[in-house]
């Protein structure tokens, strides 16, 4: 039985879904057939590699890609933000999952727990699809209500858009 939950929710036509890392909870296989079962056209990883290492989800990225999803690794530290180097390659990350969005398909984001580094990347996705940063804010702590942990990430994450709204 699977441990990973998918907490997902409309974007731009698509479906866009938080959660946790599979296999963080010793179910690496289960969460994997649960993961196939969705058919996420992109997972977007945020967990750090020594996280994957230390869960038991070393082979995420090649296991995801033989099953035909595209994958993109972004690593952040636990409750922080992306370094300048992710956030240079989030431009192109952003806009696969976009497209993927606006065509119906289904995104994924994760890091370690489904809440902080997951909720800063969907809201910036929210945001970037068009919602005002209020709005997306709180439609997506409805769902999740531990989204976006820190400061630090509520503002990458409106800065993304131009959005940034002084606190």
């Amino acid at each position: 039985m699977a441990s990973l939950v998918l907490y997902a929710l409309r974007v731009g036509g698509g479906i866009l879904a938080l959660s946790q890392m599979p296999g963080r909870d010793g179910r690496y296989a289960a969460d994997m057939e649960h993961l196939y079962e969705w058919q996420p056209g992109l997972v977007i990883t945020l967990a750090t590699e020594a996280e994957l290492v230390g869960h038991g989800a070393a082979d995420l990225g090649a296991d995801l890609q033989s099953a035909g999803t595209r994958w993109a690794h972004l690593p952040v530290a636990d409750m922080g933000v992306p370094s300048a180097e992710v956030t240079y390659r989030w431009a192109e990350t952003s806009a696969r999952a976009l497209g993927a969005l606006q065509g119906g398909g289904r995104v994924l984001v994760h890091c370690l727990g489904g809440c902080g580094r997951s909720g800063m990347a969907a809201l910036r996705l929210m945001i970037e699809a068009g919602e005002k940063p209020d709005r997306a804010l709180v439609r997506l702590r409805a769902l999740r209500p531990c989204a976006v942990e820190t400061e630090e990430q509520l503002y990458w994450a409106l800065d993304a858009a131009g959005a940034a709204q002084k606190g």
